[in-house]
């Protein structure tokens, strides 16, 4: 019977190993969302200031934890109240624009499968407009790093525990065996 524990323990080791080592090696999915469009476009000049900013991407989008915010050349906050999603959209409105030059489009959203994507879109104003700006934007406010999804290494570390818990207990029961 020992025979039978030793080969069964050592084919469950290796197949825990060639499974971890397909984890590690294996590239990352892509089943996250993707950003396929905007309004305004990328890189639009625009002479007169949208409604509302509005972002499509390929799959619905998770209504927690999104951001978008517009922040114009002068460094203020130019879109008014909270972004809505809706299926595979999410847009905040803007009451005007204010001076000439680049503004960005800051987005966070959550995909269908949980794991958080952001980046920005850009477009120019090309005359300037009346509206008042928002808030200061600083750093702070642009760059949250927190990540909500899970990441591979989690798994690996797990796969990686319980392998050596289950080998620890397999011969810890062989050498009790023997004795």
């Amino acid at each position: 019977m020992s025979r039978y524990v030793v080969r069964s323990s050592l084919v469950a080791a290796v197949v825990a190993v060639v499974a971890l080592m397909a984890g590690l090696f294996t590239g990352t999915a892509s089943a996250h969302s993707a950003l396929i469009g905007s309004s305004p476009e990328q890189g639009a000049k625009i002479a007169t200031a949208p409604d509302k900013v509005t972002l499509t991407f390929n799959e619905d989008l998770k209504s927690a934890y999104a951001t978008l915010k517009v922040v114009g050349p002068d460094g203020n906050f130019w879109q008014v109240g909270e972004p809505t999603v809706s299926g595979t959209e999410i847009s905040v409105p803007l009451d005007g624009l204010g001076p000439v030059g680049q503004y960005v489009a800051n987005y966070r959203v959550t995909s269908a499968d949980g794991h958080p994507v952001q980046g920005q879109v850009s477009f120019e104003l090309t005359q300037a407009g009346d509206g008042r700006p928002g808030a200061a934007a600083d750093d702070s406010t642009q760059s949250e790093s927190d990540d909500h999804g899970v990441k591979a290494w989690q798994f690996i570390v797990g796969g990686v525990v319980v392998v050596l818990l289950i080998a620890g207990v397999l011969a810890l029961t062989i050498a009790r065996r023997r004795n």
